[in-house]
């Protein structure tokens, strides 16, 4: 067997590999939004807006990489999500600005901000 025909077996074994993967999570999340639609009361969705709003609902202040519930916490007045098993961090829009200019003033004045801040 030449070194190109074992290239092209393995390439092929991974795309079919990738493919049942991607069938196997279409087939998951068809399966979820079954539950979900099941758990609201059985009632058939009419439009996909409908749909849509209950999927938003469901993945609410979880996190996307694993599923798991968020908490908040808060950071120089900047709410940040953290997921407590996997402890990826979730900002919304312009939290991230707002940190890092917190960030740029540098140490002195992070400092005198923290001191005046406690005797407020």
């Amino acid at each position: 067997m030449a070194v190109g025909e074992k290239d092209r077996l393995g390439d092929k074994l991974r795309d079919a590999e990738r493919a049942r993967e991607e069938q196997y999570f279409a087939d998951r999340d068809r399966q979820l939004i079954d539950r979900l639609r099941q758990s609201k009361g059985g009632e058939p969705e009419t439009t996909s807006g409908e749909t849509e709003t209950t999927l938003k609902e469901a993945a609410h202040m979880r996190c996307p990489k694993c599923g798991t519930r968020l908490n908040s916490h808060t950071l120089h007045d900047v709410s940040v999500e953290e997921c407590p098993s996997c402890h990826g961090v979730w900002l919304d829009a312009g939290e991230l600005q707002a940190l890092a200019s917190w960030e740029n003033a540098g140490w002195v004045a992070r400092w005198l901000r923290s001191e005046f801040r406690q005797k407020a």
